[in-house]
Order: C-alpha cells, then structure tokens, then sequence
C-alpha cells in the first residue's frame, strides 16, 4: 500500500469477503470471472490459497487480470543457495537447543543485502513438507531487490520491522511498512523488497502451516483486540516493463531461480479474498483483569495459525504493547511458569516489564517448551514490592511466536548470532524466601 494511494480496507483477507480494485478502469470483468477475451488484452488468472474444495467461508482464491500469464519464462528453474534463511526440520545433532536463550540485537556488518540476503534463521519448528510448524528470522536490508523477485512457495510470511521502513511491491499493489506495523504476505504471491528508509532491521514469521487468522473471542465478545477493519489491502498497481530479471522461488526449503524479460508485477486489476496485507500494532485493545489476578498471556492474541487441535496452535503472534494494569493483591508481571508452547519474543522497542535489564530493542529470546522461566530477580523484588494502584505500561512493545513445536536453534543463532552467554545468571540470585509465616513477611 503506497502511503499516497488509499487502500482497501473493512475485512482481514480471508472470512469469504472479496476485496476488488482495479489500476484502469473496466479493467475488472463484471458478472463473470474469465471472459473469453479480457478489457484491454489482459489475461485471466487465478491465484489459490487453498484447496478449490476448501468450505465456502474458507475458500480462498483471488482473480487477476494481468499483461502476461505468469507461467512466461525466459529459463527454467535452476537451484540456488541463500544460505542463512533454514528451513524445517533443520536438527542439527551437535546442537542444544534445551536451554532458555536470549540474543543482542543482530547487527548489520555494512555489506550490501537485501531482504532476501539479509534473511538470518533464529529457530526452526515442525516440518514444511508436511505444512505444519514455522521457523523464526530476523532479517538485515539495506540495499532494494533491483529487478529481482521472490515468492515462497512453502509458507506465508509475517514480516515486524523494528529498524527502518519497508516497501513491499507485490502483484496485487505495494505495501509500505514501518516500526509498530506489520505486513503479511501470502504463500505464492509475487513480490519486490525495497528499503525506503534504511539499514532496515525486523523479525520474520515463516508460517508453513494453516493461514494466519483473527483467534475466536469467546466471552470477550464482538469487540477488542485485532479488529478486523484495521487490516488494510492494497490498491492495484502494475507496471509493464521489458526488462531482464529474476523470479526466485523456495519450495520445500530450497531455493530456485529463472530469468524472465519483463516485471511479473504486472496484474492491472483483481478481485478476491487471498492477498497481503498490513496492519497498525497501535490499533491492538488489549484486555486484562479489572480486579485480581493474572489472566494468561492468550489474552493478547493478535493473530493464530490454527492446527488440528482445538486451541492448539500450530502459531500465535502475541503482543505485548502499551496498557493499564490495575489489578488488586496480584503480581502483576507474567509470572513463573513452564509451558507445553514453546515461545519465542522479540522486543520492538522500549522495556519489557518481566525483564528491565538485557532484553533490549532488537533482542531475541527464547524458552522451549516445558523448560521454566518468568521475571529476573529485580522485577520480581519491584513487583513484589509495589504499591497497587493503577499504573501504565508505557514505551513498551514486545511480541511473542509461540508455537506447538520445539523451536530448534540453527547454526548462525548458536554461532554467530549475539548470544547473551550470562542469561540464565538473571535468575541466580533468586534467594530462598520460606521462613515459615502465613503471610511469608517473616
């Protein structure tokens, strides 16, 4: 979405709402979703994003009328190697990923790289043959993708900027992206990343399995949370230009490349429910306990890959933002804690309130499945501690992608990657504090 062009908006991509728009006008066919000769010349298209049998209020699929087919090219596919983006399963023996972990903020050594090469695995989970689990990035770019496109046939991908500002130009129009936003962008779908303000840095969702979605409120109601009307689409935009380039495909955790002579990014107009989209982290109403308590953390569930078990997911992205906390006799920060989802948190900006030192904007951390962690012993003795009246969080902005499977570390994050080597030393003071009192105050 160019921030000069107004974009589609009122529904998440998905629920059977179509979206439609069109670069030309009559370029959208009426009535009839391939006519047998197109306005202006153009071809009919369908892009599917699940099965053509999927129920009617999960079927997605978008129809595109574009300057060519995009089956045109000038080569055939040949393996390429982009060496740091892994894929899973990626276990490596020799590697431990039991353990919790936490890294400084992956800095950028000044070499040219683009989205695509600036990719940097952190975790893999599950297997992308079988379309199930995610791995985890953080991606460096400082330097625009120039004639060269990229499509992940294997996953869909949610895309936090925490440095700098990004354009995505897509076959169904650009998406503009910056720190407190993000952007989704669908298995299959053409695209082109530019640094529009640069170097960039952010985190990096690869989704194998089910479409992301708004999770079920249940008791909370209609309202709160992610409201679906803050998902914007873009607007069409094409451009039809003969020029040398290159379409780069991952498929099954592989990379592959091929020329053709022209921009793919040439769909005048379309209609449908299955395209990218972006969303204000700011417009996220998060809920919490009024009176005592605290409730889990599943209360900040901004989006959810559903797997096959009821309120399992195969991936949730919480968030963790600016907010009240008034709850009365309650520790207030997230407490201790193991947990059978393993949880992987990135920090946007500003401080956490379960750990006010060394969990810094930019850092990773993460705690596997059923290994304990909670708050450092600082915030626990604050917390402890504090008077209970109604205080606000503020300057705050973290995430969590927690999923069903262990999330094992690759290569670069064991090496490379700035690992905290002490973390774990932030629970070592943490003193016996039993004396044998009812109210524990000795």
């Amino acid at each position: 979405m160019a921030d000069q062009d107004k974009p589609n908006s009122g529904y998440m991509p998905g629920f059977g709402n179509d979206f439609e728009t069109e670069a030309l006008p009559g370029a959208l066919p009426q009535g009839q979703n391939s006519p047998q000769r197109c306005s202006y010349g153009l071809y009919a298209e369908q892009l599917s994003g699940t099965p053509f049998t999927a129920p009617r209020g999960q079927n997605e699929r978008t129809w595109c009328y574009r300057i060519r087919p995009s089956v045109r090219h000038t080569t055939r596919f040949r393996k390429i190697d982009v060496p740091y983006w892994k894929t899973a399963p990626n276990i490596i023996s020799d590697l431990s990923s039991l353990g919790q972990y936490r890294w400084d903020p992956v800095p950028d050594d000044g070499a040219e790289k683009t989205f695509l090469t600036g990719m940097r695995t952190m975790t893999t989970a599950g297997d992308v043959n079988t379309q199930t689990g995610m791995a985890a990035h953080v991606y460096l770019a400082n330097a625009s993708m120039r004639d060269e496109y990229f499509y992940s046939a294997d996953s869909e991908l949610l895309i936090i900027p925490q440095l700098g500002r990004m354009r995505f130009s897509t076959e169904l129009g650009q998406i503009d992206v910056g720190v407190r936003e993000l952007a989704i962008l669908p298995r299959g779908l053409v695209f082109r990343a530019e640094v529009l303000e640069g170097p960039s840095r952010g985190f990096v969702c690869e989704n194998y399995g089910a479409k992301f979605d708004l999770p079920n409120r249940g008791p909370i109601g209609a309202n709160c949370l992610a409201n679906p009307r803050d998902f914007k689409t873009p607007v069409a935009a094409f451009e039809d230009r003969e020029t040398a380039s290159r379409l780069i495909v991952k498929w099954c955790g592989s990379f592959h490349a091929c020329e053709i002579g022209h921009s793919p990014l040439d769909i005048v107009a379309w209609h449908g429910n299955y395209a990218p989209c972006k969303y204000d982290l700011g417009t996220f109403s998060p809920v919490g306990a009024v009176l005592f308590d605290h409730p889990d953390p599943s209360i900040f569930t901004v989006l959810t890959s559903p797997s096959g078990f009821e309120g399992t997911a195969n991936v949730d992205l919480i968030l963790f933002r600016e907010r009240w906390s008034v709850a009365e006799h309650t520790f207030r920060p997230p407490w201790y804690h193991k947990n059978i989802m393993s949880e992987l948190m990135g920090n946007i900006h500003g401080v956490y309130d379960a750990k006010p030192e060394g969990f810094v904007a930019g850092g990773i951390s993460l705690h596997n499945m059923m290994l304990p962690h909670g708050p450092d012993r600082d915030a626990f003795e604050a917390a402890s501690t504090a008077e209970l009246v109604p205080a606000k969080l503020t300057s705050t902005m973290s995430f969590m992608f927690e999923t069903r499977f262990p999330q094992h570390l690759t290569e670069f994050a064991a090496g490379e990657a700035p690992l905290q080597e002490n973390y774990a030393e932030c629970w070592s003071s943490l003193g016996k504090k039993f004396d044998g009192t009812p109210d524990g105050r000795g």
